[in-house]
């Protein structure tokens, strides 16, 4: 007689156990289902001139050892490094890169073995120039200081602070986006209420205008700045009222 009560009052409890959930899950699903938003996606651009160029330079020696070819080098990169500090770009805006030391060969037409020419050593710099209207100088200096051991072999703008850019950008994707969203609520015949979700992917678009090798005795070097696309995109969700 216990034992059957007590399968009894376990049968109650496992039904209202059953039945309480379904009524915690039921208002959750409830409100899945009633949830109603638009989403869409619109980017905004605007040209912004840049504010600072890297300069890629290379520091390139042959000679008859390794050891003469990287001390070599060494001594150019110290002048390098000399001309840089003496046109206010500080040592947190440039960096080494690599430091190569290599064995050279040349290679006869008859087809006959390879032979030794030297070793070439090398040290590559990553520059950046915060005053971009300089740059020019700056790639004159560096080759000034570097003559023939030096290779210039990239000078690119870019926009390095992109804050103002971005927040024009930003504006204009985020007003494309609510007329966009307007314009859907109006053919559909519905209310717009608030914002439940946005994202935002910003791309300042990037191009690299001189590259070349430079030489000491040529006219001063101009660079030229140019204009850069900012494009902000995003996506923009609204409840339906």
């Amino acid at each position: 007689m216990k034992i059957k009560s007590f399968r009894t009052i376990a049968a109650l409890t496992i039904a209202i156990s059953l039945i309480g959930g379904t009524a915690l899950a039921m208002p959750a699903m409830a409100v899945e289902t009633t949830t109603r938003y638009i989403s869409v996606s619109a980017s905004g651009s605007t040209l912004v001139v840049p504010d600072a160029v890297r300069i890629n330079a290379t520091v390139s020696v042959l000679s008859k050892t390794s050891k003469e070819a990287l001390a070599a080098s060494s001594t150019t990169a110290t002048e390098v490094r000399s001309a840089l500090t003496a046109n206010n770009v500080a040592a947190k805006d440039y960096a080494t890169q690599s430091v190569t030391v290599n064995p050279e060969y040349s290679y006869p037409q008859d087809g006959t073995a390879p032979v030794l020419t030297g070793y070439r050593a090398t040290q590559s710099f990553i520059i950046t120039v915060r005053a971009a209207a300089t740059a020019g100088v700056i790639v004159d200096a560096l080759v000034a200081a570097g003559g023939d051991n030096l290779v210039v072999s990239g000078v690119s703008p870019f926009v390095l602070n992109e804050d103002k850019g971005t927040d024009i950008a930003r504006g204009l994707a985020v007003k494309k986006a609510k007329v966009k969203a307007s314009s859907y609520a109006k053919l559909l015949g519905i209310k717009l209420g608030k914002v439940i979700y946005l994202d935002e992917t910003s791309t300042p678009s990037v191009y690299p205008i001189y590259t070349s090798m430079a030489k000491a005795d040529s006219a001063a070097t101009q660079i030229d700045l140019g204009e850069q696309k900012v494009t902000v995109s995003v996506i923009v969700r609204w409840a339906i009222l």
